[in-house]
């Protein structure tokens, strides 16, 4: 069962993006990322994280190009036993790699609301965020519903394998911009290597501006996440 699942992702990413490819306004990414958790209390915990967004598909040319690297730091508060709220900070580095771009600040704020059912967990997301660049100032709002759940009974042991899938819709406003329409699917598998770290790799398709300029996007992910 778990061989399936894993073929089922693979497929998904690769089918998604043979299909658009023949569309023009497609891009493809490879996104690797670092997670460090640090809890500072029972209820209390921050997260660091780097990551680093490369090019593989663009302008109906495959190449390998980094785009962006971004630094981040959540903090978050669980407020009830299946509730938390949060605050982030992070920053895109762009003008580095192409000085015809600017560099990004971006502030998040964030609630979650998460349900058990069975060895399943449901989560709901409610982000807003501030971009924020040298010309203009961005306001998102994020919706996410997740759901993770062990490939291998109730609980998720040492050296075995679990599944991730979510969809996320936002809403992009700004002083002189259209309001902009983004959606979100991913899906990822991951291992626990050891008690206290996890690989994951996956996929993820957006479309984004889709009520007016639409462009099509999609995600090769892999991810370590080491909790100490």
């Amino acid at each position: 069962m778990f061989s399936i699942r894993l073929k089922c992702i693979f497929c998904l990413f690769f089918g998604l993006t043979s299909l658009l490819n023949a569309q023009e306004n497609t891009t493809g990414y490879w996104q690797p990322h670092i997670d460090v958790n640090y809890k500072v209390a029972t209820n209390y915990k921050h997260n660091f994280s780097l990551a680093k967004r490369n090019y593989t598909y663009r302008n109906s040319t495959i190449e390998f190009t980094v785009r962006q690297i971004d630094i981040a730091h959540f903090s978050t508060l669980k407020i009830a036993s299946n509730q938390s709220i949060g605050l982030g900070i992070q920053y895109r580095f762009r003008t580095l790699l192409d000085n015809s771009k600017d560099d990004e600040l971006r502030f998040t704020q964030q609630y979650n609301y998460t349900k058990k059912i069975g060895a399943l967990r449901v989560g709901n997301r409610l982000r807003t965020e501030q971009r924020i660049t040298t010309e203009l100032t961005t306001y998102r709002f994020r919706y996410r519903i997740a759901a993770d759940a062990p490939l291998n009974g109730e609980v998720l042991d040492v050296g075995e394998p679990y599944l991730v899938i979510s969809t996320e819709a936002l809403l992009s406003v700004a002083h002189t911009k259209l309001p902009e329409y983004d959606q979100r699917v991913t899906a990822s598998i991951g291992w626990r290597l050891k008690e206290n770290l996890k690989f994951q790799l996956g996929s993820e398709f957006r479309i984004e501006d889709y009520t007016h300029n639409r462009d099509y996007v999609v995600f090769l992910l892999t991810g370590i996440i080491l909790a100490l």
